[in-house]
Formats: structure tokens, C-alpha cells, sequence
């Protein structure tokens, strides 16, 4: 059956992946109209440790720059539990730790196209988060710490056993007029996939390197908004993206931006302004500047509604004879919830980015996620996580032909229950293909694994 899969034509995966997300999405949208009625019990929070609005990597799609930040998607899944709920109370010292383990049986853990590997693998996951202040509403100051380790053993390829950490970082502090904000990520990685603590499952794959390999993430964000009126404020915006490679091309990219935003209507929030940077690449990778001119738009349309967005074109520069590159760029999120125990959020990103696999070349980068989160029946927690990564290559020396384009889909469904108020177990199953123009980057995978976790 293998072998009769890798050749199968593309357009005939194409039809099967979607076949096979309209099925799971028919099977939710059924499930969900049938306990609608019944589910009345109030949602409890989710794990504090995955509910914070920037994770900012290649792992998950950023928010968007807008001044009201917005969650993209909870993709580590599992019922909500713990007592000890952190409360946005300001002032005062919060904290939640627990314990997720995970069994997954792996089809292809070296995302490749002509040596596909399975094994099984164990996935340990402690984690802690520890914060002061207003952590949860974010509207006062606060300060907030989580940090998850992950270590995977695999049971027949011991050599491929790794441990990654994943750090993240996040504050605030008012002033009379002016407000202050700062998020750090630091995620060591070791394998394939692109992990945060928003995603450990494996739902982004390393695409550029398309093979295991380590990989150290380090990315800033700081944000000051200064009112200037009733109507009218500034934000000024740092940001800092490094990708470190022991064995490819690293890269440094820093940008700032200055924005004026006004305040349309008491629901809808307008900007513009514009963001320059440069980018810093190993040889023989020649360094790169570039300008951004944004428009951005954020709308409270009700309680249960939220949308903002970021969209403009950015033109990129390169040491050397190469000319000016032009493209679109945008970020967006959004979040529903339609009726009690109902979630749904979408995020997006277009970006460039410098390849750390290929000399001479950057990558523009697509990606949109969507996540649907259900709870039936007052303990058991629905979950569908879908979606697509378009990857284009294009030069930045004369002379280098850049021909990869790489189409990158997943689907993750997902069931958990919530055995007691700290302890919840479950299952999922992870399907992910990319479709490259170069057929060596090629691959598909499945997993399958069970879940439980404890919190306090």
C-alpha cells in the first residue's frame, strides 16, 4: 500500500486530503447541532499555558501587529482542568504546573519521500507558568513566564531521541498616556517539526530543511501605544527574529515600525504606518533591507466576535546586483464563539523569510490556520485543527535559479475528556502532506496518539 501511495498523482492526494477534511468537518458540524441544545454547563478556561496571544515562529502564524492583540489557535488540545484557575486579579502572584504525556505512533518521522521510517515515541511534557499581575485580562500590568521542556524518546531509533525547550515570555506596564508591551520566545528545537508551546503535536513541519535538524528560535516583540487623543494614538513597534542553525545558514532579521491609529467607531479601529528593516544572513546568503507601507483594521463587531488585520507590500533590497524584490505581506486573526462552549479562530501570515537550506535564496511564506473547538456533552472536548503553508523560493544572487514551491496541508481532529478536575485524556490523529515542485521535499505522514495530562 506504500508503494502504490507514493504513486498516486498529486492532483489525486490533492482530492483525497480535501475529501477527507469535508468528512471530519460534516462529522463536527453534525456532532456539534446535536449537543447544542443540551450543553448548557459554562465553559471552563482554557490551559493557561497555551492561551497567550503571540507565538511569534514558523510554528504557528502570528497575530496581528494591531494594537489589540488576538489568540490564533490552541492546537495542544486536551479537556481544560485544575482548580486553581489563574484569575486576571491584578496584583497579585499567580502559578499552574502539570504534566502532559503523550503515546504516538508515527509513520514517517523523517518527513521523507524515499526513506519513509515509523516508529512509536514517547512524548514527555512538563510545564509551569508563573506570572504577577493582571496575566489573564491583560488590561493592567503583569508579567508572565511559561516555559514547557519536551523530551521524545522513540522506542526502535533511539538515536533519534531529542529534547526541545520552549520558553515564552510576556509583560506590560501602563502609564498615564503611554502603554508598554514585550513578548520574548526562545524555542530550542531538535527534529522536524516547528514546535511551540501553542503546538506540540507536530502540526508544522520544517519545510525549508524538510528533515530533522536542530534549530533555535529566538523572536521579540515590543509594542509602546501612546494616546495622543480621545481618537487618535501612536504605536511604535521593535521586532527581532533570529533563526539560528548549527549546521545551515542562520539569519538576523530587526525591523521597527511607527503607526497612527484612529478610533473610527467605538467598534472599529483603523490605522496606517510603515516598517523598515534589515535582514542579516551567513554566507554566502547576501544581507537584505526592506520597507513595509501597512493599512490595519480591527473590528469588535459583538462579545462574540473579533477580527483584526494587517495587509500592505513590502519591497526588499540585496548586497549585490540583484534588483529590488516586491510583494504582498498581511497578518490576520479572528475569533468566534457562535453559542456557549463553541470556539472558533483563524490566523494568518504572509511573510518573507531567508532560507537556512538553500544558498542564495529567501522564501515567501502563506500560511493559514483554522481551529474549531467544541465541548459535548458537559466532559467531553471536540477539536479540529486544519491547515495550509504555501512556500516560494525566489533568488537573491543573480545567477541562483530558484525553482522550489513547496504546498504544505494538515489536518489534526481530536477528542478528549476530562476525567476530574485536574486529570484529562484523549486522542487524536495528525495527517500532513507537502507537495513540492522539487519531488525529494515531498511527503506524507500520519500519526495517531493518545494524551493525558494533569495540572494543578
Amino acid at each position: 500500500m506504500r508503494v502504490k501511495s507514493l504513486c498516486i498523482s498529486r492532483d489525486s492526494w490533492g482530492a483525497a486530503l480535501v475529501a477527507r477534511m469535508a468528512l471530519v468537518a460534516g462529522v463536527f458540524i453534525a456532532c456539534t447541532l446535536i449537543v447544542r441544545a443540551q450543553d448548557t454547563v459554562q465553559e471552563a478556561p482554557l490551559p493557561s499555558s497555551t492561551d497567550y496571544t503571540v507565538a511569534q515562529t514558523n510554528a504557528a502564524p502570528p497575530p496581528p501587529s494591531s494594537p489589540y492583540a488576538v489568540d490564533t489557535y490552541n492546537s495542544t488540545g486536551g479537556a481544560p482542568v485544575g482548580e486553581n484557575v489563574l484569575s486576571g486579579e491584578p496584583r497579585r502572584f499567580h502559578y499552574r504546573f502539570g504534566l502532559t504525556v503523550r503515546g504516538v505512533y508515527d509513520d514517517n518521522i523523517f518527513i521523507s519521500n524515499t526513506n519513509r521510517v515509523s516508529d512509536y515515541y514517547f512524548a514527555i511534557e512538563p510545564f509551569i507558568t508563573i506570572g504577577f499581575g493582571d496575566i489573564e485580562g491583560r488590561g493592567r500590568d503583569y508579567i508572565r513566564l511559561d516555559y514547557m521542556p519536551s523530551v521524545i524518546l522513540y522506542v526502535d531509533h533511539s538515536n533519534e531521541d531529542a529534547v526541545s525547550h520552549l520558553i515564552h515570555l510576556e509583560g506590560q506596564y501602563r502609564f498615564s498616556r503611554l502603554t508598554l508591551t514585550l513578548s520574548q520566545d526562545v524555542d530550542i528545537l531538535d527534529g522536524s517539526n516547528l514546535n511551540s508551546t501553542l503546538d506540540t503535536t507536530g502540526l508544522h513541519a520544517n519545510l525549508d530543511a524538510s528533515q530533522p535538524t536542530r534549530l533555535n528560535l529566538f523572536v521579540t516583540r515590543l509594542r509602546a501605544n501612546y494616546e495622543l487623543s480621545g481618537k487618535l494614538f501612536l504605536t511604535g513597534e521593535f521586532d527581532a527574529y533570529i533563526t539560528d542553525y548549527p549546521d545551515f545558514i542562520s539569519s538576523e532579521t530587526l525591523s521597527g515600525g511607527l503607526y497612527i491609529y484612529y478610533n473610527w467607531t467605538p467598534k472599529v479601529v483603523v490605522g496606517i504606518g510603515g516598517t523598515a528593516g534589515v535582514a542579516l544572513v551567513d554566507d554566502p546568503n547576501p544581507d537584505q533591507t526592506f520597507e513595509q507601507a501597512n493599512v490595519r483594521f480591527t473590528y469588535q463587531a459583538t462579545g462574540k466576535l473579533f477580527f483584526n488585520a494587517s495587509a500592505g507590500v513590502e519591497f526588499r533590497q540585496f548586497d549585490g546586483n540583484r534588483s529590488e524584490y516586491t510583494s504582498p505581506v498581511f497578518e490576520l486573526g479572528a475569533t468566534y464563539h457562535p453559542f456557549d462552549g463553541t470556539s472558533i479562530t483563524l490566523a494568518g501570515v504572509r511573510r518573507n523569510l531567508p532560507s537556512g537550506f538553500f544558498p542564495g535564496q529567501d522564501f515567501a511564506t502563506t500560511t493559514v490556520v483554522l481551529s474549531i473547538r467544541q465541548r459535548l456533552l458537559q466532559r467531553l472536548y471536540l477539536g479540529v485543527a486544519a491547515g495550509y503553508e504555501n512556500d516560494n523560493y525566489f533568488n537573491t544572487v543573480d545567477g541562483v535559479s530558484a525553482t522550489r514551491d513547496d504546498n504544505y496541508y494538515f489536518v489534526e481532529p481530536s477528542l478528549d475528556v476530562l476525567i476530574t478536575r485536574y486529570w484529562s485524556a484523549g486522542v487524536y490523529y495528525l495527517y500532513r502532506e507537502d507537495f513540492s515542485s522539487i519531488d525529494f521535499f515531498s511527503f506524507y505522514d500520519n500519526q495517531v496518539g493518545v494524551r493525558t495530562t494533569i495540572r494543578f
